[in-house]
């Protein structure tokens, strides 16, 4: 059905004639280069997003984890900024990689400053901590936009969404991204251990510090390679866990591949909407899912967590 919406009028018959046939025509060249790698990067993205998401609520047992809120996309943001400005050569590859060493430098900037009080991890720390590092670091990269005068640029990259969307493109994110939802579906079993409690993981034989330190590496590849692609993009790898847990309880065996099936099938219903509820103008994928996930999170936060789980 996304492949068929939209401004253009494309039929199932087009579709269909578009991936099982050697047809050529207008119809055929705006399926096949420009709605199907769009669907393609919506649904990896989207699986991206709500797998990290479940992974940080899992280990950090912090119901409002999510990477948009917890300085790992305003990092890849930044990063991708400074690589705009400094080193415009780079490439697609090269943006990548900086997106991966901002998104892991932002997280742990955010781990680190609301770890520094006496009492440990706080899930509402780890949120406020998360805000200020999120919005010093939007700021850098909006500052860097203007200064360096390339902000239509990094605009393009941080408008949070799927125009544009290439095949080169999904050729260097799709592994990625598979790599990371392989690993974290691989790892889910421990994931579920250290979700209960530190000391039960330890008791069971689990090296907490090493699977933590993998599922981190996952976790900034998943949103790293997201922001690369569509840029920012908030509020999927909050939602979709929470309601995954509703449907399939606390077992990160079946957490991670669902919140993977859920996060996919909420970025293509989100971008559909997007391509046609304002056809043929189009509405930011971005504000979409903000304006589905800012009354999430209100409730979440009012309920302490704990209205889905």
């Amino acid at each position: 059905m996304a492949m068929v919406l939209g401004a253009a009028d494309i039929s199932v018959k087009d579709v269909w004639a578009a991936l099982t046939t050697n047809a050529v025509g207008d119809k055929i060249l705006i399926i096949r280069e420009i709605r199907l790698p769009r669907e393609i990067a919506a649904a990896f993205v989207g699986a991206a997003l709500s797998v990290s998401g479940a992974i940080m609520q899992g280990m950090t047992k912090n119901p409002l984890a999510d990477p948009g809120l917890l300085g790992l996309t305003a990092g890849a943001n930044a990063a991708l900024a400074f690589t705009i400005a400094f080193f415009p050569s780079a490439g697609y590859l090269g943006i990548i990689i900086a997106c991966f060493i901002g998104a892991a430098v932002g997280v742990t900037f955010v781990f680190g400053i609301s770890s520094i009080k006496k009492g440990g991890f706080s899930p509402f720390r780890i949120v406020l901590a998360g805000v200020a590092i999120s919005t010093f670091l939007y700021a850098l990269a909006e500052g860097i936009g203007i200064y360096y005068k390339i902000s239509k640029e990094v605009s393009q990259w941080t408008a949070g969404g799927l125009i544009g969307t290439s095949w080169s493109q999904l050729r260097i994110v799709i592994p990625v991204i598979s790599i990371g939802i392989l690993i974290a579906v691989f790892l889910s079993r421990q994931l579920t251990i250290l979700s209960l409690r530190e000391e039960v993981a330890v008791g069971l034989g689990q090296k907490t510090t090493q699977i933590k330190m993998v599922l981190f590496v996952v976790i900034i590849l998943l949103a790293g390679a997201s922001v690369a692609l569509v840029g920012n993009m908030v509020f999927i790898g909050l939602m979709i866990p929470h309601v995954v847990r509703a449907m399939v309880g606390t077992d990160y065996r079946f957490v991670i591949p669902m919140s993977a099936i859920s996060g996919a099938t909420l970025m293509l219903f989100a971008d559909t909407l997007g391509r046609t509820i304002n056809a043929p103008y189009e509405t930011p994928v971005a504000a979409i899912v903000s304006m589905m996930g800012i009354p999430f999170f209100l409730v979440i936060v009012h309920k302490g967590g704990k209205v889905f789980s």
